[in-house]
C-alpha cells in the first residue's frame, strides 16, 4: 500500500504536500518515505526528500533516528539529495543530542569549497540555523564561513556567485553575530562588500554594518 502511495507521485495522483499530511498524521508511514530517497523514479526520490525536508523543521525529533542516513545522503551521486540533506541535517542539530554533528562539522563544512555554486549556499545559508543550535561551534563556523571569499572559480561558481555567496554569508552571520568573540574580524570582512556592484550584497553590507558596527 505504501509503495502504491508513492507511485502516486509519479503519476502526479498525490501531491508533495498530500504526502506531508499523510505522514504527519501517521508517522508508521516515515521508514517507507525514508526508502523512498533510495528510489529510482526521480519523482519518488525527490518528493520523498522534499517531505523529509518539510518534516526536519516541525519534528526533528522524530527524524533524528535517521540522522545517520541523512549524513550519509551527503555522499550522494545526486546533487539535489545532498542539498536535501544539508537540509535536514542543520534542522536536526537542535535535537542532536549525540552531538553527530559534531563528529562530521569538517565533511559538512567541506562543501563550502564545492565547485557548484547551489551546493555552497546550502552550506552557508543553513549556518545561522546550526549556530544557534550548538553555539559552542559557533567559532569554527565563523572561521568557515570567513574563508568563503577565498574559494575558487568554476565553470558553476562564477565571480557573480561568489557575491551570492557573500550576501548569504552576511546574512547568516547576522543571525548569531552576538554571540562571536571575534566581532573585528566579521566587520572587517562586510566591509569589503559595502561597496560591492551587486546592489543587495551593498545594501546588506550596508544594513549590518549600521546594526552592528557601533
Amino acid at each position: 500500500m505504501v509503495n502504491d502511495l508513492l507511485d502516486k507521485l509519479v503519476d502526479k495522483s498525490i501531491t508533495k504536500e498530500e504526502l506531508l499530511e499523510k505522514v504527519k498524521h501517521n508517522f508508521d508511514l516515515l521508514p517507507k518515505i525514508i526508502d523512498g530517497v533510495s528510489s529510482q523514479k526521480a519523482a519518488i526520490r525527490y518528493g520523498c526528500g522534499k517531505v523529509l525536508m518539510d518534516l526536519s523543521e516541525e519534528y526533528p525529533d522524530k527524524l533524528y533516528p535517521y540522522m545517520d542516513f541523512f549524513i550519509k545522503l551527503l555522499d550522494s551521486k545526486y546533487r539535489i539529495l545532498t542539498w536535501q540533506a544539508m537540509f535536514i541535517i542543520a534542522n536536526l542539530t537542535k535535537v542532536d543530542k549525540d552531538r553527530k554533528f559534531d563528529s562530521i562539522f569538517d565533511k559538512y563544512y567541506s562543501f563550502i569549497n564545492d565547485e557548484y555554486m547551489v551546493t555552497v549556499a546550502n552550506v552557508v545559508g543553513h549556518s545561522g540555523k546550526i549556530a544557534l543550535a550548538k553555539p559552542h561551534l559557533i567559532p569554527r563556523i565563523t572561521k568557515k564561513l570567513l574563508k568563503v571569499e577565498n574559494i575558487k572559480t568554476t565553470q558553476h561558481l562564477t565571480d557573480e556567485c561568489k557575491k551570492v555567496i557573500a550576501e548569504k554569508t552576511i546574512q547568516s552571520i547576522d543571525t548569531f553575530f552576538p554571540h562571536i568573540e571575534k566581532k573585528d574580524e566579521v566587520i572587517s570582512f562586510v566591509k569589503k562588500h559595502i561597496d560591492s556592484s551587486r546592489k543587495t550584497l551593498k545594501r546588506k553590507s550596508e544594513e549590518f554594518l549600521k546594526k552592528w558596527n557601533n
